[in-house]
Parts: C-alpha cells; sequence; structure tokens
C-alpha cells in the first residue's frame, strides 16, 4: 500500500530516503492554492494546473493516514481515451 505526502520543499536536492517523488501531474477542475497548500476552485477558462510535487511512501496497510478522499482517475495523457498502458483495455 502507498501513502503520499507532499513536501513544502517542491525542488529537492537528492533522492528521498524512502519512496519517490512524482511530478509532472496535472489537475482538472480545480487548482492547487500554494498559500492555504490545499486544492480550490479553479480560475476562470484555466483548464489544466501543475500538482505540485507528491513523494509517494510505500507502507503497511495498517499504518494508512485516515482523511477524506475521493477516488478518482488518473491519466497519461489529456484526451483520457485509448488504450490503457497497465491493462491494455
Amino acid at each position: 500500500v502507498f501513502d503520499f505526502d507532499m513536501p513544502q520543499d517542491q525542488q529537492p536536492v537528492a533522492k528521498p530516503e524512502n519512496g519517490v517523488y512524482c511530478y509532472g501531474l496535472f489537475l482538472e477542475g480545480c487548482k492547487w492554492d500554494w498559500s492555504e497548500w490545499e486544492l480550490a476552485e479553479s480560475d476562470l477558462k484555466v483548464l489544466y494546473v501543475s500538482v505540485p510535487l507528491l513523494w509517494i511512501l510505500p507502507c503497511k496497510k495498517a499504518e494508512l493516514r485516515k482523511f477524506p478522499w475521493y477516488d478518482c482517475p488518473l491519466y497519461k495523457v489529456s484526451t483520457r481515451k485509448g488504450v490503457l498502458s497497465t491493462t491494455g483495455h
């Protein structure tokens, strides 16, 4: 199982001791509020915004943090169609 964090230092100079950093993702239909460090309503006429650097951490299922969440898809391309490289469908 994996947990995640969004480190305040968005330009780390070394790899993490545990897990991986993930960057290059985008949000659609909302934005990242850099001052409040949370999701917010999107700005008018702005479809996509960058996601902050994510730190993906392996953990035991019993150690997962509990917080409200939304199970949403993650697409590799903005068209949201075509053959999925993970499942072949």
